[in-house]
């Protein structure tokens, strides 16, 4: 039996058998010369390439489920692959620099794409994704290059790895995992977010992860107290289920809240919603007593529907359509009845990554800075529109409110406020019912944001404090860096002032605030904010019957009272 000490991210205790998160391989192409001699069987060697991904590509065509327009891009990769101006011209370069298939291959496919996107013609340049995305399906196998499936990953599992790709995470919600137990991350990171929500214990910080066991090796996860046992002893599993059986029976007493309302000792009301990630978890948190969703985050819709294309055509896929969209919302929505659904536009870009044409494939040496959230639905607009049109189809169904995410500029705003009245014009042109008050409200996640709070106020309809973003970048600190991660934390005095100047503004302007980070989750940072004021928290929905219980001890001048002590 081997114990092994982390951190806890997320709490809980689980315990199965082991699987391995492979090291993702890079991918590198070498660069050689060769001889006149070699020029012929290295050509040889790409025509087989290009055989392999075509035969690839028209299984895929022959598959009945794909849809027309995932028909029409496989046929264009087919297309592609034999257009013979490209052949030609990578032919005559190869015979003339006498470098490897791979690397003139690479290289000749980086000219066309740039040439495409520089084009000027808006069909030209969306076709240089697709000739990057063919082509590169070609490096693979000259590389003998493979890509990890997450699907591999079997119920009861323990993963065990280094990391785990933003991506990757959709598997919490499809499979039964028992733990996570990862070298990088902390409680705040994405993977351990929905690991919360899925009740999936999570203990990151531990050195050399992917060695830590072997394949198949029963494990106990521990996030209670970031502890990882690998081959436990039979007392070991004795007290391990024990400690599942209680905290099963703690889960059964807290029950009797779903139905009561958040209250403090002294009946001060506080409205305690869900974050969501999927259309499924509305149920779950009407199970556990939600008031109504506070953040639905739909990149993670996107990324299971890029997921699924990509599994099944072996193509890039387009975003999700503005059907499949209207009936995510429109589930949600009904679900929740006259409760109020608080559904976050896209929020792609640094860490969630999604493998779709219509997003660019932009190298960022700091991603978190980058292209992300409401700066890519800007930067492709026609997404936003699609996403739009969709949400406000599906606004007639229930009580919906649109979220703008990493908004730090009125002219943000303005724009997207803009962009939403085309798109209410367009659905009363063409006649399709929606609700044209909807409110749109705005993230406030970075400092810009809460410092210039009072700014952004006329402009929006409610503020939503997303304390993870807001403490990483008061601080500094990427909270997946396992190096300065010990670092974040949310009751530093300059994240709770920030806080508490967010909360001035607000009431100031007459706006709804609601928090939506991990804050809102914990029994400690939920106590401090209401006393600091905030009368909305969101959460994991297993999360809610617990802070109403916490709540219910106190009252609102003790809350005060505590809270003061931390800001001052």
């Amino acid at each position: 039996m081997n114990v092994v000490l982390g951190v806890s991210a997320a709490p809980g205790i689980g315990i199965g058998k082991a699987f391995i998160l492979p090291e993702e391989q890079e991918r590198i192409i070498p660069k050689r010369k060769i001889s006149q001699e070699e020029v012929e069987p290295e050509w040889v060697r790409f025509q087989n390439a290009c055989h392999d991904v075509q035969s690839d590509l028209n299984t895929h065509l022959s598959d009945e489920k794909i849809n027309k327009e995932q028909h029409d891009v496989l046929e264009t990769y087919l297309l592609m692959l034999m257009d013979p101006v490209f052949l030609s011209e990578l032919k005559a370069y190869i015979e003339k620099e006498l470098l490897n298939i791979e690397y003139s291959l690479n290289l000749k496919v980086s000219d066309y794409a740039d040439m495409l996107r520089n084009s000027g013609n808006e069909y030209l340049a969306e076709r240089a994704q697709d000739i990057e995305d063919v082509f590169n399906r070609v490096i693979d196998v000259l590389l003998d290059y493979h890509t990890f499936d997450i699907e591999q990953v079997p119920d009861e599992a323990v993963i065990i790895g280094r990391n785990m790709k933003t991506s990757d995470t959709i598997i919490l919600g499809k499979r039964k995992i028992a733990g996570l137990a990862l070298t990088e991350g902390s409680g705040a990171c994405h993977v351990a977010i929905l690991a919360k929500s899925y009740g999936i214990p999570v203990v990151v910080g531990i050195e050399n992860a992917n060695h830590l066991a072997s394949q198949g090796e029963t494990i106990v996860v521990d996030g209670n107290i970031g502890e990882v046992i690998v081959q436990p002893d039979i007392a070991t599993i004795t007290s391990t289920n024990t400690k599942i059986l209680a905290e099963q029976k703690y889960r059964e007493q807290l029950k009797k809240y779903r139905d009561l309302p958040g209250r403090t000792e002294d009946g001060t009301e506080i409205k305690l919603y869900a974050n969501i990630g999927t259309p499924e978890e509305a149920k779950t948190a009407i199970e556990n007593g939600a008031d109504g969703i506070g953040l639905f985050r739909t990149e993670f819709l996107f990324m299971d529907a890029a997921q699924k294309t990509n599994k099944e055509t072996g193509a890039y896929s387009s975003s999700m359509s503005e059907e499949a969209q209207f009936q995510a919302y429109k589930y949600v929505l009904e679900t929740m009845g006259d409760k109020p659904v608080t559904i976050r536009t896209l929020d792609v870009g640094g860490d969630k990554l999604v493998d779709s044409a219509e997003f660019p494939n932009v190298q960022e040496k700091n991603p978190l800075m980058g292209l992300r959230a409401i700066r890519m639905s800007l930067y492709c607009p026609s997404v936003f529109r699609t996403q739009l049109r969709a949400l406000y189809r599906a606004s007639v169904y229930g009580n919906l409110r649109i979220l703008l995410p990493l908004i730090t500029d009125v002219s943000q705003i303005e724009t997207a406020l803009g962009i939403a009245r085309g798109i209410r014009s367009s659905l009363e042109e063409d006649g399709i019912p929606f609700n044209p008050d909807v409110p749109i409200g705005i993230m406030i996640e970075t400092a810009a944001a809460a410092i210039c709070a009072d700014v952004l106020a006329p402009h929006s309809k409610f503020f939503s404090l997303g304390t993870n973003d807001l403490t990483q970048y008061i601080l500094g600190i990427d909270r997946e860096n396992k190096a300065v991660n010990p670092l974040y934390n949310e009751f530093s005095l300059a994240v709770l002032r920030m806080i508490k100047s967010t909360i001035f503004n607000a009431n100031k302007f007459g706006l709804p605030l609601s928090v939506c980070g991990e804050m809102a989750g914990s029994k400690e940072s939920a106590i401090i904010l209401t006393g600091m004021g905030i009368r909305s928290l969101s959460m994991a929905p297993a999360n809610i019957p617990v802070i109403k219980e916490t709540l219910s001890h106190f009252s609102i001048t003790e809350l005060e009272n505590l809270s003061n002590r931390s800001v001052s």
